[in-house]
């Protein structure tokens, strides 16, 4: 029986989880450096182990609402294979070892907005969402613009 690592996240009332290969570090939401001209999903760029990443609001992107600013808010950073970024989210505490069993595919999957949710997991009292970063990114209009533009930041 195969397991995954996931961290499970809070967005807005909803509950989500990425496999734990992406996850470089969870972060405090602070020193985030507002970049004009960005899509309105990225709030801004922060330093991260001596690397500028581009930070988005992940309530942004599925709900179309702004993040309102918390203690509780954390960073996930993450790294994709063209990029690392970190997503805001409303709170990011759990990491669970999830058995193939429980991972449920979702017809919603194949619609064209959504292609980033993998599937759900079906834990006891609650549905978490899977989500893919690498898919997410690649869904995001501006997204190469901002790989680009982080190529050609100075370390």
């Amino acid at each position: 029986m195969e397991e995954k690592k996931v961290v499970i996240f809070k967005v807005a009332n909803g509950e989500y989880s990425v496999d734990v290969s992406y996850v470089i570090s969870i972060e405090k939401e602070e020193q985030i450096t507002p970049v004009p001209q960005l899509p309105s999903f990225v709030r801004g760029i922060r330093k991260v182990r001596e690397e500028l990443i581009p930070v988005i609001d992940l309530q942004m992107v599925l709900y179309n609402q702004k993040t309102e600013e918390n203690e509780n808010n954390k960073l996930i950073v993450a790294r994709t294979e063209d990029i690392s970024f970190a997503m805001i989210v409303s709170d990011a505490k759990e990491i669970l070892d999830i058995k193939e069993e429980v991972i449920k595919e979702v017809g919603i999957s194949a619609y064209q907005k959504t292609e980033y949710i993998t599937g759900v997991l079906n834990l006891e009292n609650r549905l978490v969402i899977m989500l893919d970063p690498n898919v997410l990114l690649e869904t995001l209009e501006g997204v190469k613009e901002i790989k680009d533009y982080m190529k050609n930041q100075p370390a």
